[in-house]
């Protein structure tokens, strides 16, 4: 419809002005909530050329547009803003096609080469936690949305398995941990060995404090310690692949992996495909020396390499240290190069936090310096931190709040406040814990993802579970609102091709407004790769539905072919809401 709009203005400017417009000549929007009007053609672009006032273009344009196209039901100009109103026929219309179609605004695949979207990246000397809660239902919403809108996409997870905060947890389990395993202690793999990365942070500030009292400055006090040393030395051991190392570090990784995947599970993650920096780093170093040798890169007096990027208003970027060992640009150059030999993607998606904004664009220009011309489809999907109230969240402190843990609270905080509300009365037991959880993970996600992924946010999980505003738990509630209605209703076969358009009510005609625009919100959320606009669009249609629900007590009209109208757009809401949490990666109930 849209287009058929811009089609045509595009045609009758060149008509009546002898202009040919595109690009951002062709604005078409939706009309504000102040004026009337379903669409409005911005006509001051066009102003300068043809050289009138844009309240007189826009009558010869709107005059013209009423009389070629039967869509048009009235038009009006305020300054430079034709403001168009559609016939009801054309809402109904898209009723009558749409109503009973689950995908409806979806795409088919199209696109052969794939976007690939990397998320999670955790490293494995610690649980997920907060901070990786938004970075894994960003990633999982992203890709679902990109795919809605045509894409093929593929998902891949990068695990930082190794490095000196892995020798940390490893170092404190061997002097401390006694044995302790998951089975022996009851804990997760990944809760595990945290508290022992945690322990090792613990015992390092006791040390430090007993050299500081000896004399050693603030800034020799890291080199000083016998715990970094010792733990600096087993990572020497790792990269020379010393057995017992070896063997320590698969068995804690291997805890480590089975707790991630109880944690992904729960949230709904998946991924097609898994690197592991131990791989990658080999990778990367490879491409290094390569780059070394060729006399791209440069090697100082003590043996490290480095890039050289001054003429880009940069530092120096060190890639290999003095003693051979790599750092994490190296491991992500060599990522990079596995995955593009991999998939031969169109574009590389990395969801990581704004500040890695600098190692991101340091890595595409160090790419670019060595060749690889594929560099180019790097794009750095930058996201905003998660805030608690009471400050900011530190692994080694264990002050962060776990991904389990938080889960947890919000289960026991939606089973208390929906018992509450009398809205599991009509449920068996195991229909009230799958309400319990759906409602739960709804909340916390949507939370999330209604905040555009740029900006900060402060997590407060208490405003999440609420059954009225800009909630999860709002939508489901509605959702299942409408299986009721339905239910109730009992319909199979709905006759509605006769009715008459003219009896159409306001809130009627805004619904389906609404739910024209879903394929719209897609491609919207898909460019701008942000799932608040389908976070806000979901709300927007629902609160539109549920006012007209409060007015409109359907099964009472006398006329069934209106009944049938209204039972249609209610089954066509549905749909739509159900689709558009699909995309947020959140269940809503039939029942509540």
């Amino acid at each position: 419809m849209e287009k058929q709009i811009l089609d045509k203005v595009k045609q009758l400017v060149r008509e009546l002005y002898d202009i040919e417009a595109a690009g951002k000549q062709l604005l078409l929007q939706k009309t504000l909530p102040d004026f009337e009007g379903d669409y409005t053609v911005v006509v001051f672009p066009f102003t300068k050329a043809v050289g009138k006032p844009p309240h007189v273009i826009g009558e010869e344009i709107g005059i013209r547009l009423k009389e070629s196209m039967d869509i048009i039901a009235s038009y009006n100009v305020v300054k430079g803003f034709l403001n168009l109103s559609l016939k009801n026929e054309v809402w109904l219309g898209v009723l009558k096609r749409n109503y009973d179609n689950k995908d409806y605004g979806l795409h088919d695949i199209i696109d052969e080469q794939p976007v690939v979207i990397e998320f999670s990246s955790p490293n494995t000397n610690k649980p997920l936690h907060l901070g990786h809660v938004r970075n894994n239902l960003l990633g999982e919403s992203v890709a679902r949305i990109l795919k809605a809108a045509g894409k093929n996409v593929k998902k891949v997870n990068l695990i930082n398995d190794r490095g000196i905060h892995i020798c940390k947890s490893m170092l404190a389990w061997q002097k401390w941990g006694k044995g302790e395993s998951p089975e022996s202690s009851g804990l997760k793999g990944d809760q595990l060995v945290g508290k022992y990365y945690v322990m090792f942070d613990q015992e390092l500030k006791k040390e430090k404090e007993k050299l500081a009292k000896q004399g050693v400055s603030e800034d020799e006090l890291d080199n000083e310690s016998i715990l970094m040393q010792e733990a600096r030395e087993m990572l020497r051991l790792w990269e020379k692949r010393d057995k017992e190392v070896m063997q320590l570090w698969s068995k804690m990784n291997n805890w480590v992996y089975g707790g991630f995947h109880e944690t992904y599970d729960r949230m709904g993650i998946s991924f097609d495909k898994i690197y592991y920096e131990s791989d990658t780093y080999l990778e990367g170093k490879k491409m290094v020396l390569d780059a070394l040798d060729k006399g791209i890169l440069i090697q100082k007096d003590d043996g490290s390499v480095w890039a050289d990027l001054r003429k880009h208003n940069l530092d120096e970027k060190i890639l290999l240290r003095k003693d051979g060992t790599s750092v994490y640009m190296t491991q992500d150059l060599g990522t990079a190069q596995l995955r593009f030999r991999d998939f031969d993607p169109s574009e590389m998606l990395y969801v990581v936090g704004n500040e890695q904004d600098y190692h991101f664009n340091v890595l595409q220009i160090v790419l670019r310096e060595m060749g690889y011309s594929w560099a180019e489809l790097i794009k750095h999907l930058s996201y905003g931190m998660v805030e608690l109230p009471h400050g900011k969240m530190k692994s080694r402190e264990g002050t962060v709040v776990d991904a389990d843990d938080l889960m947890d609270e919000m289960y026991d905080t939606a089973k208390a406040m929906t018992k509450e509300l009398g809205k599991i009365d009509d449920l068996q037991s195991n229909e009230a814990k799958n309400l319990f959880n759906m409602v739960s993970l709804g909340a916390l996600k949507y939370f999330i993802l209604k905040v555009d992924p740029k900006k900060n946010m402060m997590f407060k999980p208490e405003e999440s579970i609420n059954f009225n505003g800009n909630t999860a738990p709002f939508i489901q509630y509605t959702h299942a609102r409408i299986k009721s209605l339905l239910r109730k209703a009992n319909c199979t076969n709905l006759e509605f091709e006769d009715v008459d358009p003219s009896f159409m009510m306001d809130s009627e005609r805004e619904i389906l407004k609404k739910l024209a625009l879903y394929p719209s919100a897609i491609s919207e959320a898909a460019e701008e790769k942000s799932p608040s606009v389908i976070a806000s669009y979901s709300f927007e249609l629902v609160k539109l539905y549920n006012q007209f629900y409060q007015d409109v007590p359907v099964l009472k009209e006398k006329e069934r072919s209106v009944i049938d109208f209204r039972l249609a757009m209610s089954l066509f809401v549905g749909h739509v809401v159900r689709s558009s949490m699909t995309l947020l990666g959140i269940d809503v109930p039939d029942k509540m």
